[in-house]
């Protein structure tokens, strides 16, 4: 008998060995930190991820903003988890850290990401045309305020989730593609906020794709399927 549990036990480990090394093998993406320097003299730290599977050629950027303060080791674990997913699709994939641990709010902070995308459209990898801009809870917030100060440049907005209301002017996201989630079970209580949210978008005429994600937390698995279907409508990928 205690042969058959160590046989059982060894396959087990090796079925678990397996199944790590395949999801490893599967993200075959190349992560990197830099310095890039902006217009305005200051440099930002920026995690980019770019996958080696997808057709050699210049990629759509997109722009992915982390959570809570937006410092190095969360927008270090954003590339790895979220940002790598988005590589995978073909996405050339930026996620810069918080120069003060405020993400990317306030028009300051706003304008560097502004700044940011004109050095990256300068790569040869990089797609020229327009970016899209995605960000996880404050990152999320950071989002809609970079594109209400010029929509024109952004394929839209993948906030997941985010909170906006009517005290701030989201006219100028009229026509304007936003994807939103929320956490059922959101320990901050914004799942209570959904309606106020979803509200201040449809009166100002955004293209909303919302909904909440039943039981999950504040941060939760994206959702591919209706991700990627909203990505094949918007972004053309």
């Amino acid at each position: 008998m205690s042969g058959v549990s160590v046989d059982v036990k060894f396959c087990k480990y090796i079925f678990r060995t397996t199944i790590f090394v395949l999801a490893f093998l599967l993200h075959t993406n190349s992560f990197a930190q830099e310095r890039i320097t902006l217009e305005d003299g200051s440099v930002l730290n920026v995690f980019i991820v770019k996958s080696l599977a997808t057709e050699v050629g210049p990629k759509p950027l997109i722009i992915l903003m982390g959570g809570g303060p937006g410092n190095i080791s969360i927008s270090r674990d954003t590339s790895r988890w979220l940002g790598s997913e988005f590589a995978d699709r073909g996405w050339f994939v930026a996620v810069p850290v918080s120069p003060n641990n405020r993400a990317f709010r306030g028009a300051e902070n706003n304008q560097k990401i502004v700044y940011l995308i004109d050095e990256l459209k300068k790569r040869d990898d990089v797609r020229s045309d327009k970016v899209l801009l995605a960000g996880i809870s404050n990152g999320g917030i950071s989002a809609f305020e970079i594109a209400r100060r010029g929509p024109e440049d952004f394929l839209g907005v993948v906030a997941v989730p985010a909170l906006t209301t009517s005290a701030f002017d989201n006219r100028t996201l009229r026509d304007f593609p936003i994807y939103l989630r929320i956490g059922g079970n959101d320990e901050l209580g914004w799942a209570e906020r959904f309606e106020e949210v979803v509200g201040a978008l449809r009166e100002a005429g955004v293209v909303l794709d919302a909904a909440i994600i039943d039981s999950a937390p504040h941060m939760f698995r994206m959702h591919w399927p209706s991700l990627d279907a909203w990505l094949q409508r918007y972004a053309n990928l």
